[in-house]
């Protein structure tokens, strides 16, 4: 298992495209979506699209569950409560 501290640098690389956050934004408001739904929202190709989704996958914010020829996406809410976490003040850290 990877350090966290490895985990986190592929959570910042992967936020660290604007199309992501605008995935990550949809997925936070629509909970679910289809690939094809996705491509609607932007002016890319679906491989392009199946690119972002990698990286948002790898980096464990996002869950993909294959559904046909079509893969359907949702944030991984472990996974922001662990990054939400990592930014909250440790009470028992000494400074």
């Amino acid at each position: 298992m990877k350090e966290f501290s490895v985990e986190l640098a592929l959570v910042f690389k992967a936020l660290g495209d604007s199309t992501r956050v605008k995935i990550i934004e949809l997925l936070k408001i629509n909970q679910n979506l289809c690939g094809c739904n996705l491509l609607e929202y932007f002016s890319i190709t679906q491989p392009t699209l199946s690119y972002h989704m990698k990286i948002l996958v790898e980096s464990q914010l996002v869950v993909g569950e294959k559904k046909g020829s079509w893969t359907h996406y949702r944030l991984n809410q472990e996974r922001m409560r662990e990054i939400s976490g990592f930014f909250e003040k440790d009470e028992d850290r000494e400074e």
